[in-house]
């Protein structure tokens, strides 16, 4: 016993003094900032915190003083959040997401931004031909009550009116609302089914595709799908581009279940969820400045110039800031 107390009081002495200068730096940190340290001591601080962690393994393997561990441990702990931890503000994590994490993650995924985009095209190409083809298709994409005599039945001059009235006044109002609610759910459910390998994912974006298509093979059959077109576009441009993100994040969790190389399923699914999981951070943005346009545009804009316009400059904006020239250090993750 007294030969293991001389062990431990000589172990202190040699060492406790970078531990105490590595303890005056942290309380120096804590008392104030960072900036609180000169150059050397910040230099100092990473070499002193791996010599204390270097004796607290030798106290713990030797069982030297119980107190002289919990000293170290705690004296570590407090070093390692300082070394490791992020010391960025809420305000620059903020902006890092939206300058570098954001863009890179999407463009991490574009190959399964294209096969999202795929199932979405098939999903409404089909229902158009199937409509074409026979119009009682059309109930079986879009809900009747949904469509409130938006149907194969309805006059020409009906479903032109309800792309250009007021808001106050009925028309599409309901349905726009409803169908900004229903695309952000699409969005969310793709994501978050994403892990059944990504066969629920493709369903529910081939039907959301689908549903378009049923509006879009209703209005062209009158007629009026550049008008149509317009009218969605305001806002459908973010909102649909926000869905097909959704999608592709969900088929990047669902890839890498169903083939997950070296790691273990859970291990690859959750790697591929951290980048999936930055674009849906983003998607959520997406779909919050959807419903902007949406609300604002639908009552403010009813040019079909004007609606045009709006969409090409969404879609130039998306278009450039994921996929545009980055500055030199933005890199992208993997």
């Amino acid at each position: 016993m007294a030969e293991l107390k001389l062990k431990s009081q000589r172990f202190r002495e040699q060492r406790e003094a970078d531990w105490r200068r590595l303890e005056q730096l942290m309380d120096k940190v804590e008392k104030g900032s960072a900036r609180a340290l000169t150059d050397d001591e910040l230099l100092a601080v990473p070499v002193l915190y791996r010599a204390a962690l270097s004796s607290l393994s030798v106290a713990r393997a030797t069982s030297l003083d119980q107190g002289l561990v919990a000293y170290l441990e705690t004296l570590t702990a407090r070093a390692y959040f300082f070394v490791y931890g992020a010391r960025s503000t809420l305000g620059s994590r903020f902006v890092q997401f939206l300058v570098q994490d954001w863009p890179a993650a999407v463009r991490a995924l574009w190959k399964e931004t294209l096969a999202s985009l795929a199932v979405t095209v098939m999903g409404t190409v089909a229902a158009v031909l199937l409509i074409i083809q026979d119009t009682d298709w059309f109930y079986s994409f879009l809900d009747p009550d949904l469509a409130q005599g938006r149907d194969p039945s309805a006059s020409t001059e009906a479903l032109r009116k309800g792309l250009y009235d007021a808001p106050e006044g009925g028309g599409l109002s309901f349905f726009a609302t409803y169908l900004f609610t229903h695309n952000a759910q699409v969005a969310l459910m793709s994501f978050a089914l994403g892990f059944a390998f990504g066969v629920p994912t493709a369903v529910l974006i081939a039907m959301n595709g689908a549903m378009l298509g049923a509006f879009l093979a209703l209005y062209f059959s009158h007629g009026l799908g550049w008008q149509l077109v317009g009218w969605l576009s305001i806002h459908g441009v973010t909102e649909m581009f926000a869905i097909i993100l959704a999608g592709a994040a969900g088929f990047r969790i669902g890839w890498a279940a169903a083939f997950p190389g070296d790691l273990d399923r859970l291990a690859a699914a959750t790697a591929a969820g951290r980048t999936a999981a930055t674009v849906m951070g983003g998607v959520v943005i997406m779909l919050l400045a959807a419903g902007l346009l949406e609300g604002f545009g639908r009552q403010l804009i009813t040019s079909d110039v004007a609606r045009y316009a709006v969409a090409g400059a969404t879609a130039l904006f998306w278009g450039l800031y994921y996929y545009g020239p980055r500055p030199r250090g933005v890199l992208d993750v993997g």
